[in-house]
């Protein structure tokens, strides 16, 4: 489980441009980079890095290899042309000898970057198909111009049958339309393009596939995440799974990551991440998922090295079942001075627990093996590239944390980043509702962020359980916004305890304010940058922030203050604009008890109805005259609402022998090229993965 962007992540602006194919030689780090569209590319910082021993930069190294070899499954998993259409647009552009100063070619650039962004053809975040500004007649043109055995073409295929066949799925709107659909009452499998069911499979077939798997377990108490590395395909009419691994599908891409993985192991710090990589090695070669539980545990239960990582097949928060996991890498290190924060909260997690607001019922008695920690990320891949979590908590598995634990990290160099991105952009001026407001924002908004992911990846995710019986798929497509929704929840209870300060974790009892006023804004009106006119909220972290902000603002009962009897929280208009007024602060963080305690049950309980009734009542409806406002206050800032990162680059020195003398870091590739590259040097499947 993830966590994505928080309020000052949300607005992180730009400040520097570079230009298209060169590299920008630096004087000093810029975290701000090139913008296009909708979106901001920054930079983070590797901070420490030159501290680590070079055994231990070399493991980065090596981990950074097996995260970034991976790349062409998330853009297989995101649509089953996207491998065929990046070829095809990558071409074009590097080769095209036409007017590069033309509309259409400044169209179809912004088309390939946020292409690039995506992994595929569908927004990163909404899920919508990019529509191209550019026309058909251009891009046929195009690719007539250049070498014909640089693009995509099956045997015998013509460049006009492969325009044919791709042209429709790039220009015709009607065309697989939505990556993810979470549309109330429709066919969420068959409306949605991503490549996790093949064609004609439909949600009906594919839940009770999947129900006579876990009803024939013959371990109930220890299920394994069924279908989580695998597609689902019919085959002469029958149901049946192609399983992501080591000679099946993926196997060249996976053979890859694995030659890194053997590497590693070479400079490995201790003999537990030597185990943790041979069983996860050992999964990708078999598939075999009680050896994917294996490995969670050895994982889990490595904690003594400062490099960790994690690479495979993860969240499923892609597949509109929520259960087929899309593939993630990355390799950080431990940031030592900010996890005293994290490891204070493990440390006191039965505390958290056992204080919780929820039903004593679905409290754990004993909270094993929370672990957590500050890290540096160093390399980010798959599906936490180009756009990223700030936090994670895993494992997923739900006896696998229960009975050994799990592990949390808040990504601090990533929020770092964001936070000094979003300096000076205007955004609170138009809307934080007044001086004092922003004043308090600004002296604890960044440490009570960070400390609202802390409470959320480390003990909010890994807090309460489910009663015996229970099917962790039993909430279906509204499973992922649930359960953000309780982490979330988890995390503003607890951010406004005197408990925090006890430990020293918030300065004083009225820093946790600033996070209260920034959710509510952040749910009930400044997300909605993120919407198109006329769309519903359909992200699972969007869902799950604008089920709470609406669900405590239509709870918010009157409740008497220095000013009178008042609503807890309401939105006001001032000189025609709207705003988010809190009234009494104390009462919001009884409401956020009650909608945890809720949450937990529809969680526990496995009450279907429960959580469709919370998430299409309060997380996926858009007022339009509000988000009409919304946008327009937005647009006048000039702020691009979503961020993403270039990675840095690793260098290595090799001696004669080729053993590794030293690596360095670089950050001076702009997007284009880093992306070509990345092309170039992890192109690990065919272009038809069938």
């Amino acid at each position: 489980m993830n966590l994505k962007l928080s309020f000052s992540m949300l607005i992180a602006a730009t400040t520097l441009a570079t230009s298209c194919g060169t590299q920008k030689e630096e004087t000093e780090f810029q975290y701000n980079d090139e913008r296009f569209a909708d979106l901001q590319m920054l930079r983070y910082q590797v901070e420490g890095f030159d501290q680590l021993t070079l055994r231990q930069k070399t493991l980065v190294y090596y981990l950074s290899q097996a995260a970034l070899s991976g790349r062409d499954i998330l853009w297989d998993q995101n649509g089953r042309y996207n491998l065929r259409i990046r070829q095809m647009l990558e071409t074009a552009y590097t080769d095209y000898e036409g007017d590069r100063e033309s509309e259409d070619f400044k169209q179809f650039v912004v088309y390939l970057k946020r292409v690039w962004f995506s992994n595929g053809i569908h927004h990163h975040y909404g899920c919508d198909k990019f529509q191209p500004g550019f026309s058909e007649d251009f891009f046929r043109a195009a690719l007539q111009s250049v070498d014909a055995a640089k693009l995509p073409l099956a045997e015998g295929q013509t460049l006009e049958a492969l325009c044919d066949e791709i042209f429709p799925v790039i220009f015709d709107p009607t065309v697989m339309p939505k990556r993810t659909n979470q549309a109330d009452g429709e066919d969420l499998v068959l409306t949605s393009a991503a490549n996790y069911y093949g064609p004609g499979v439909t949600q009906a077939e594919a839940e009770d596939f999947y129900l006579k798997m876990k009803e024939a377990d013959p371990d109930p108490a220890h299920p394994v995440m069924f279908g989580m590395n695998s597609r689902l395909v019919k085959e002469n009419g029958v149901l049946t799974e192609k399983v992501w691994r080591s000679g099946g599908l993926y196997g060249a891409a996976i053979d890859r990551i694995i030659f890194w993985l053997e590497k590693a192991k070479t400079v490995a710090e201790n003999d537990k991440q030597v185990a943790v990589m041979d069983k996860l090695i050992e999964y990708y070669r078999t598939g075999d998922l009680k050896t994917f539980d294996a490995y969670s545990i050895l994982w889990v239960e490595d904690t003594e090295g400062d490099v960790d990582f994690t690479n495979g097949f993860t969240e499923s928060y892609g597949d509109p079942l929520g259960m087929k996991a899309s593939w993630e890498g990355y390799a950080n290190f431990k940031d030592k001075a900010a996890t005293e924060r994290t490891e204070k909260l493990s440390a006191n997690a039965q505390w958290f627990e056992d204080h919780s607001p929820v039903d004593a019922r679905f409290k754990k008695q004993n909270c094993k093996g929370i672990t957590a920690k500050v890290i540096v990320a160093a390399i980010l891949g798959g599906d936490l590239y180009p756009s990223t979590a700030i936090g994670i908590n895993l494992p997923n598995s739900n006896w696998v944390r229960a009975e050994h634990g799990s592990k949390s990290v808040t990504i601090g160099n990533l929020t770092d980043a964001y936070n000094k991105a979003a300096r000076g952009n205007g955004f609170q001026e138009e809307f934080v509702i007044d001086q004092a407001t922003r004043d308090m924002i600004k002296e604890y908004g960044d440490v009570c962020d960070d400390l609202h992911t802390d409470l959320h990846e480390c003990l909010g995710h890994g807090s309460g359980k489910l009663l015996p019986g229970v099917d962790v798929d039993s909430l279906k497509a509204y499973g992922s916004a649930i359960e953000e929704a309780r982490a979330d929840l988890f995390g503003l209870y607890y951010i406004a305890d005197p408990k925090l300060v006890e430990l020293g974790l918030t300065p004083n009892t009225d820093a946790y304010k600033s996070q209260y006023y920034t959710y509510l804004m952040n749910g009930l009106m400044t997300q909605l940058v993120r919407i198109e006119p006329g769309n519903t909220i359909e992200e699972a972290h969007m869902r799950n922030r604008s089920l709470i902000a609406h669900w405590v603002l239509d709870h918010a009962r009157p409740s008497a203050n220095a000013e009178g009897i008042t609503a807890a929280v309401e939105l006001v208009k001032r000189d025609g604009k709207t705003y988010v007024q809190v009234n009494d602060y104390a009462a919001l963080r009884t409401l956020f008890g009650e909608l945890l305690a809720e949450i937990q049950r529809v969680k526990s309980e496995g009450d279907y109805e429960g959580a469709r009734r919370l998430i299409e009542a309060y997380g996926v409806k858009v007022d339009s005259a509000l988000h009409k406002e919304v946008l327009a206050r937005y647009k006048a800032l000039d702020l691009a609402p979503y961020k993403g990162f270039i990675n840095p680059e690793y260098v290595v020195t090799e001696d004669k022998d080729g053993n590794i003398t030293d690596v360095q870091i670089r950050y001076g590739e702009a997007y284009d090229h880093q992306m070509l590259r990345y092309s170039r040097e992890y192109r690990t499947l065919p272009y038809i993965n069938e």
